[in-house]
């Protein structure tokens, strides 16, 4: 778990849940400074809310602009920065996807994070271009959505059967009139998404393969459990017969 980046070492749980993206996203930035040959680089984090990734990034040293309808979100996100020591490196600004050319200076960042955000919008296509726009040439967007065969795998294994074949078959993974999320995604959708917006879908990866589906107790208790499936999520995330089941889909995109 070196490689980690903003992974706190006090929640077990929360590295697990971010592992994979944040494998992914250090090492985008890490080639970013490189190309750009600068060590601080402009990072634009939609729906950002309270700064889970924001902050960590801001630790790396990049400054992050987080973008975020909910007064109380970016409240909390100040709060976080002034703890963690990066107030300077971290600005909150109310708005959202559907508004953020008004609230942001587009091509303007090295890199756009927009995580749990495309399951919310009215269009989410013209989210993603929303997105592209504020990025700088050869900068790089990190997408994060719902993954739509990960929700019918977790109704079914729960015995919700009827729920899971309706999730197989709604058109936005909706499983029926309870679930929260009004959309979720393919891999295919999404990078559709971003090829469509102008951007080159450089990496698409799962998220959450095993981490949802596997017992609590067994993680927590059991010796060398939590980095053993750790290590396996990270194995499984890159390989394509596991996207179809992933609780969230990844999808690193380039603006050549």
């Amino acid at each position: 778990m070196s490689r980690q980046g903003g992974v706190d070492p006090m929640r077990p749980r929360a590295s697990l849940r971010t592992a994979v993206v944040w494998e992914v996203l250090r090492d985008a930035l890490e080639r970013r400074v490189k190309a750009a040959d600068t060590p601080v680089l402009d990072v634009l984090d939609t729906g950002g809310g309270t700064g889970n990734f924001a902050v960590p990034v801001a630790r790396l040293g990049h400054r992050v602009t987080v973008v975020d309808p909910s007064p109380d979100a970016l409240f909390a996100l100040e709060r976080r920065a002034a703890e963690a020591g990066v107030t300077e490196r971290v600005s909150g600004v109310q708005g959202d996807a559907q508004g953020l050319l008004d609230v942001i200076t587009p091509g303007s960042y090295d890199m756009v994070l927009c995580h749990g955000v495309l399951e919310y919008v009215d269009d989410p296509a013209e989210g993603v271009r929303h997105v592209a726009r504020a990025l700088r040439p050869a900068g790089a967007l990190s997408l994060l959505a719902a993954g739509r065969g990960g929700a019918v795998l977790a109704r079914a294994i729960a015995g919700h059967f009827a729920e899971a074949q309706h999730a197989l078959g709604d058109p936005d993974g909706r499983w029926g009139e309870g679930d929260s999320l009004p959309r979720r995604f393919t891999a295919d959708e999404l990078t559709r998404l971003v090829v469509d917006a102008g951007l080159r879908a450089a990496a698409v990866h799962g998220v959450r393969v095993f981490a949802d589906l596997v017992p609590g107790v067994l993680v927590d208790t059991e010796p060398g459990a939590l980095d053993a499936l750790l290590r396996l999520e990270l194995a499984a995330a890159e390989d394509p017969g596991f996207h179809a089941v992933a609780t969230q889909l990844h999808v690193l995109a380039e603006r050549d």
